[in-house]
């Protein structure tokens, strides 16, 4: 039996990425990461640290690429915890130029496994994210396969998202904020048009540009938008004009289309 990129044997998703795979450029950003986590954090806050994004998948591309962090704190976030995140990110921003920006996600272990997160949150700690220290809650979740189910709960909820992203584009005045902007849009379009046909491909990847070209072989017609999305979102300021022209376009045919095949997302409280 054979099975799509990024599926083991049975089926079931091969988890993303390795510590192994860091790339030397950014190996010293980890180790200093792990070193900051564990001041601005320790053991009476943070239950496990993970990667994911380019960085573990060795794809990472210096000066380009950003650092995505996720914490699984031992409660729910606090300011404190909100605080102590942001001061990490600027200091490994400001300390290491190989790295365009660094991002940390922060939520509870309980929220983590939870129920109404088991397709979302708790697969992408699974599937999609690295471990870096602690206990690694992958464990304690299931395996998971490409299924309707978790394409409705990982991205069934574009509909509810499109009017923020319209009136913040609206809002933007400086190119900087409409470059980071468009690359926020174009990322979340290009794996939001992957996840609607990834069931029927029958694998997963995170590679941008193949997620544009799997999608286009099932809506042809949409083919060329969804590869200036993937081209966007690597070079967002080479495409000034784009944002615009996904939202009033790609976006809101693509929200209907995934309401219409896979339903929504189950509201979060």
């Amino acid at each position: 039996m054979t099975h799509g990129k990024g599926l083991d044997r049975d089926g079931c998703f091969l988890r993303e990425g390795a510590l192994g795979r860091v790339s030397s450029p950014f190996a010293p950003v980890v180790a200093e990461l792990g070193a900051r986590l564990r001041d601005h954090f320790g053991p009476a806050r943070l239950h496990s640290g993970y990667l994911y994004g380019s960085v573990p998948r060795g794809t990472a591309v210096p000066g380009v690429s950003d650092l995505d962090v996720l914490l699984a704190l031992r409660d729910a976030p606090t300011e404190a915890d909100r605080a102590a995140a942001r001061a990490v990110e600027d200091r490994l921003d400001a300390a290491f130029p190989q790295v365009n920006g660094v991002g940390i996600l922060l939520f509870g272990v309980r929220r983590l496994l939870s129920e109404p997160e088991r397709y979302d949150l708790g697969w992408f700690v699974a599937c999609l994210c690295t471990p870096l220290s602690g206990p690694d809650l992958a464990a304690r979740l299931p395996r998971y396969r490409p299924t309707p189910l978790l394409a409705r709960e990982t991205n069934g909820d574009l509909f509810r998202g499109l009017p923020g992203l319209r009136a913040q584009a609206a809002a933007v005045t400086t190119e900087a904020e409409r470059t980071r902007l468009t690359r926020g849009v174009a990322r979340r379009l290009v794996r939001t048009g992957f996840t609607l046909v990834m069931p029927r491909w029958g694998g997963w990847t995170s590679d941008l540009t193949e997620s544009a070209e799997v999608f286009g072989r099932y809506y042809p017609a949409y083919a060329e938008q969804m590869r200036a999305a993937a081209c966007a979102a690597r070079s967002p300021a080479a495409y000034p004009e784009l944002l615009d022209e996904l939202l009033s376009g790609l976006a809101p045919w693509l929200a209907d289309e995934y309401l219409s095949v896979h339903g929504a997302k189950a509201p979060r409280p």
